[in-house]
């Protein structure tokens, strides 16, 4: 699953920083997450859950925290601005499914709602990122 994927990356990259940093113990993951990726917050939530408790003492009881970014958009022809919540209704569930794996191709799906335009940047709510890793050495 894409969720437990990402999920994996996220552990690996605190384990990463773990060692780098000399944490013998991680106390807190933040995490960023772009609305865009669609992640299904159960099964990520309950896959870094399980991925923790597969790490050993040094992730004992570390706290997660995710902070769920929404997604804007600009259109290159009109400056018009919207969210992902704007348009999501708009899309049929097979779109949504394709934007979820590979958020790339919203470009293929999604038209500026003002002017029609397919020219479009993403401000903001996309992908997934670390924002921060707390320890104590």
């Amino acid at each position: 699953m894409h969720e437990w994927a990402l999920a994996e990356a996220v552990i690996q990259t605190a384990i990463d920083v773990a060692k780098r940093e000399g944490f013998k113990k991680v106390t807190l993951i933040k995490i960023s997450l772009g609305e865009l990726q669609g992640i299904e917050r159960e099964i990520f939530d309950s896959a870094i859950s399980e991925l923790l408790k597969m790490q050993g003492n040094v992730f004992v009881n570390t706290k997660v925290e995710v902070n769920i970014v929404r997604t804007r958009f600009r259109c290159r022809a009109c400056e018009h601005e919207w969210t992902f919540k704007d348009i999501s209704e708009t899309l049929d569930e097979g779109v949504r499914e394709s934007i979820h794996f590979i958020p790339e191709v919203a470009h293929s799906f999604m038209r500026c709602p003002k002017c029609g335009s397919p020219d479009f940047e993403v401000l903001e709510g996309r992908g997934i990122s670390v924002t921060s890793i707390t320890g104590e050495k």
